[in-house]
């Protein structure tokens, strides 16, 4: 597999972890950066929310996280909105790093349809499927 046409390049949230998931959504061909590689190590777990949300929307990149609550949090809102920035997070919590990365892989022809919209969006991603939040 390769990084499907009319997919921006993916931002990885520190919620999905700084190696596994990555390393498994690129041995699938897709084309990343985590918040561990554009902000440095240790920098990364300080950088707030609202922050990365605006270099996510002004570089272009569609996010995938592990962060429901995105959709309801004032701030972070209002900061997709303001950056039209199109993201994709996971609605379970308790999942090993393989299966947050399949959720992502099984659902990749509908993120990369969704993505064919502008932002700002916020999808949960389930299983096999993906359902607009916000």
């Amino acid at each position: 597999m390769s990084h499907p046409a009319g997919l921006p390049d993916l931002f990885i949230d520190r919620s999905l972890g700084r190696k596994k998931v990555p390393a498994i959504l690129r041995g699938a061909g897709l084309r990343l950066k985590t918040l561990a590689e554009v902000y440095g190590v240790p920098a990364d777990q300080g950088i707030p929310d609202v922050e990365w949300l605006e270099r996510a929307g002004t570089e272009g990149w569609t996010v995938f996280m592990k962060d429901a609550a995105i959709a309801t949090n004032p701030a972070e809102i209002a900061a997709v909105k303001a950056f039209a920035v199109r993201c994709f997070t996971l609605v379970r919590q308790d999942i090993a790093a393989h299966r947050m990365a399949a959720w992502f892989l099984n659902s990749l022809d509908d993120i990369v349809i969704a993505c064919s919209q502008p932002g700002p969006f916020v999808y949960a991603v389930e299983e096999t499927r993906i359902t607009p939040l916000a």
